[in-house]
């Protein structure tokens, strides 16, 4: 019996190297920001907070009603410490501005400030100012928008407890440039790509390099 030609046909054997669902199975990278990025990032909104903090305040000590109250900046007081209102006047009980308080409540204050700057920022746009200039982000694992929750936990950590927060981050975290708060919130900071090369429907199979 003479051999048998198939029909001209037949399908031929899928391709190993082809697309579909061979594709989906393709890594993603990921390039971390440099500390050196996220630390000029903080700077720049260090200064650019600290700056608006200090506006308003100096804007209410000067306001008509604070200076209507017959109070005046005192310089030095008995035990040396400077305070800003006379200890005679009505607004004497803000005399706690010379005493322990101000190394308290200015760090209260500005923390607080901070928190709501990174959370809003970063929640909403992935970026504070700094982050804009360094072109850096804030994302989850994946590199897309982190949820609400994760942010706050990150912008709590720098607001309240930076030092902690990046130290223990260098010791514990080190492969994804975490700092603690960051790794409790499950984010991480993402050096940006041209849009173009940017896949947000990726795979789920992710590799990390280092900028």
């Amino acid at each position: 019996m003479s051999d048998q030609v198939p029909p001209p046909n037949s399908p031929e054997p899928p391709s190993r190297s082809g697309g579909g669902a061979g594709d989906a199975a393709a890594p993603k990278e990921i390039i971390l920001a440099r500390w050196v990025d996220r630390f000029i990032a903080w700077l720049i909104d260090f200064v650019i907070v600290n700056a608006a903090v200090w506006i308003v305040v100096g804007l209410a000590l000067a306001s008509p009603f604070m200076l209507g109250t017959d109070q005046r900046m005192v310089i030095d007081r008995e035990d040396g410490r400077p305070f800003f209102f006379d200890r005679g006047g009505p607004m004497r009980s803000w005399s706690w501005f010379g005493g322990f308080l101000p190394g308290a409540l200015p760090f209260l204050i500005t923390s607080i400030v901070f928190f709501g700057y990174w959370t809003y920022f970063e929640y909403t746009r992935g970026q504070s100012i700094g982050k804009m200039v360094m072109r850096i982000k804030t994302t989850d694992l994946s590199g897309n928008k982190p949820s609400l929750k994760s942010v706050m936990l990150g912008s709590f950590g720098k607001s309240f407890l930076l030092v902690i927060d990046i130290v223990l981050g260098w010791i514990f975290t080190d492969e994804k440039r975490q700092r603690i708060f960051n790794r409790a919130g499950n984010t991480i900071v993402i050096k940006m790509v041209d849009a173009t090369k940017k896949d947000n429907k990726g795979p789920t199979n992710i590799t990390y390099r280092k900028d």
